[in-house]
């Protein structure tokens, strides 16, 4: 993984150093149940975890695989250099190498989804934040890019909210889904292994027994994982995308913190690009490619093959180290959006009125007319404006039809900002039950 799009505390859980270290620590607890059990004694199970301590080296374990083909092998014989072979023959016993190698990237996953669950609450908080800020700032909502009818910037931000407080249930969920361990053997029969030595490794790595395995535990547990993860990337790149649209030239209703003595454009000096949305919408398809081929994980020959393997040594990593820096770099992202109210006002004017149609319809409609007939006479005054660029409000005045139906008096309180708006603290008391300001 590229340093660009990785933070450390990710990119750790995902090292070579760090897996072994748990491969350790599966193999040492499986040793301690089996002590329990009287099958090796208490003096060779703890002659184990002399290893606790030591940085296991990785080129060393690499060297032997080139010999042995054999990740697994190799890190147990790496392992048996360090406690002596004595003690070390009783490392493994009754044990496959998807015991280890699934046990262990479940608990990658789990850890990285507790990251995760901390980035998905700082962007939640600072989401909320810039919510109540903008709750009253008024911006013209928008159908198929075209001006619809207004709405706050405070509804914005508290649409992206609710969507991120739904995928938090989801990594929660997502979480509890991988967070089991299998140490049951070949094909999975416990025919070598006591059921007590998972319970007990599952039991200190904080994982529960996957309730039937094969020889590895089942992969729709992962694919929901992933799954999972692919939704927060859309949702991400849904957030980055109303960022970007904001700031085109011709809206600039907001735009990414400009930092000083920062360049937009290596040609034109007068650019500031919204390169971070940009890079988040990259960053979401990188994650979301992931998805499929965790899908296709699920469908393995009888008990176990490799297929999945390979992929899942990619794109465990790759999910989650990228969905990590995405969340934090949407998180800055929001809690420094510069947000332009005088130019959301000033966008509002351009449909010069427009915006109040759908009111001039029910006004019509509750004056006694059908709504074929009111939907005619407003879309002929509407299409006054769009084609000769007149103000709607005028031209409804100086329909004798309208006027027929309509005091200025109602066509002026058809166009009352504020009427749009009355329901705020009702959709804000809805999204925000647990702190309402």
């Amino acid at each position: 993984m590229i340093p660009r799009y990785s933070r450390p505390e990710m990119r750790n859980i995902w090292s070579q150093e760090n897996k072994f270290k748990i491969w350790f620590e599966i193999e040492a607890h499986a040793c301690d149940a089996m002590a329990n059990l009287g099958i090796i004694s208490t003096k060779d199970a703890k002659a184990i975890w002399k290893a606790q301590n030591i940085d296991f080296n990785v080129d060393r374990i690499a060297e032997i695989e080139a010999e042995t083909k054999h990740d697994v092998i190799a890190f147990l014989t790496h392992l048996a250099e360090i406690v002596g072979n004595e003690s070390a023959r009783f490392v493994h016993q009754g044990m496959t190498s998807s015991d280890v190698l699934d046990t262990c990237y479940n608990i990658q996953l789990t850890r990285s989804s507790d990251i995760l669950l901390c980035d998905l609450s700082d962007l939640i908080n600072v989401l909320k934040r810039r919510a109540f800020e903008h709750k009253n700032d008024i911006r013209v909502g928008r159908s198929h890019g075209i001006h619809a009818e207004p709405i706050t910037m405070g509804l914005t931000f508290a649409r992206f909210y609710a969507e991120m407080e739904r995928n938090l249930k989801r990594m929660v969920n997502a979480r509890n889904e991988v967070a089991t361990g299998a140490i049951s053997g070949a094909v999975g029969t416990f025919a070598n292994i006591h059921p007590h030595v998972e319970e007990y490794v599952c039991e200190k790595l904080q994982l529960t027994p996957e309730p039937i395995s094969t020889q590895i535990i089942p992969r729709d547990r992962h694919a929901a994982f992933f799954a999972t993860l692919g939704v927060i990337a859309s949702s991400i790149e849904n957030l980055a995308t109303e960022i970007r649209h904001m700031q085109r030239t011709e809206l600039q209703e907001a735009e990414e913190f400009f930092a000083k003595g920062q360049k937009g454009s290596s040609a034109m000096p007068h650019k500031r690009n919204p390169i971070l949305s940009e890079n988040l919408t990259g960053l979401a398809r990188l994650v979301r490619m992931t998805v499929i081929p965790a899908m296709e994980n699920v469908t393995l020959w009888h008990e176990r093959d490799i297929s999945h393997s390979s992929v899942e040594r990619n794109i465990g990593p790759d999910a989650t180290i990228f969905l990590d820096f995405a969340l934090v770099r949407l998180t800055n992202l929001v809690d420094q959006l510069v947000v332009k109210p005088e130019n959301m006002e000033t966008n509002l004017k351009k449909n010069r009125g427009l915006m109040m149609s759908q009111r001039i319809l029910l006004a019509l409609t509750k004056a006694g007319i059908s709504r074929e007939e009111a939907y005619r006479l407003v879309q002929h005054n509407a299409a006054k404006v769009w084609e000769n660029d007149k103000d709607f409000k005028s031209e409804l005045k100086k329909d004798s039809e309208v006027m027929a139906l309509l005091s200025e008096r109602q066509i002026d309180e058809a166009f009352d900002m504020s009427y749009h708006t009355k329901h705020v603290d009702t959709i804000f008391s809805r999204v925000f039950t647990d702190n309402l300001r």
